[in-house]
């Protein structure tokens, strides 16, 4: 029986293997996350949210954000990074796991992306705690280069320069 407290974003799994997954861990900012849930709905990705979260999936600062994208996103609500990336290996066998921080030193357009990788950013006031840097699925931690002396981009304008070169990558698939 469905959770009448999930709301209607959460779309079951399509039949195939997205291009890539958006793992947000821990967000805290709805409006960031419904921005998020427009930019998996763009481009085809899937979104992938690691608890706890900093709000309610039925927050209208979300919901706002999100417009009428809601519908057209596939989300997935994970107790734990270990959970969201076993969900990911289970459709996509191989996938790669790109961490997004600001302290790796090869930068996102270094990579050559494949279809199914997983690009992970951490929640808006800090990024990556360490612990997940080390995790042992990471494949690589990427950088996007920004001017000295600032100190972060917006989580969802990250994540968009990161999903559209991977998807640019991969021929725009469905576009």
């Amino acid at each position: 029986m469905p959770d009448p407290a999930q709301p209607s974003t959460v779309a079951p799994a399509p039949a195939t293997s997205p291009f890539a997954h958006i793992v947000y861990f821990e967000p805290r900012i709805p409006g960031n996350t419904g921005s998020a849930i427009r930019l998996a709905a763009v481009t085809g990705a899937r979104l992938h949210l690691v608890e706890p979260l900093g709000f309610d999936l039925s927050e209208a600062k979300l919901r706002r954000a999100g417009l009428d994208y809601h519908d057209l996103a596939v989300i997935d609500v994970h107790p734990s990074l270990d959970d969201a990336l076993d969900a990911v290996l289970a459709v996509a066998p191989g996938a790669r796991v790109f961490a997004f921080t600001t302290r790796a030193t090869t930068s996102y357009t270094d990579v050559t992306y494949a279809h199914g990788d997983v690009l992970l950013f951490g929640p808006e006031p800090t990024g990556l705690p360490d612990d997940v840097l080390a995790h042992p699925r990471i494949t690589d931690q990427l950088k996007i280069p920004m001017l000295p002396g600032r100190r972060s981009l917006n989580l969802t304008n990250a994540a968009s320069i990161a999903v559209y070169e991977a998807w640019r990558q991969t021929g725009f698939a469905g576009a």
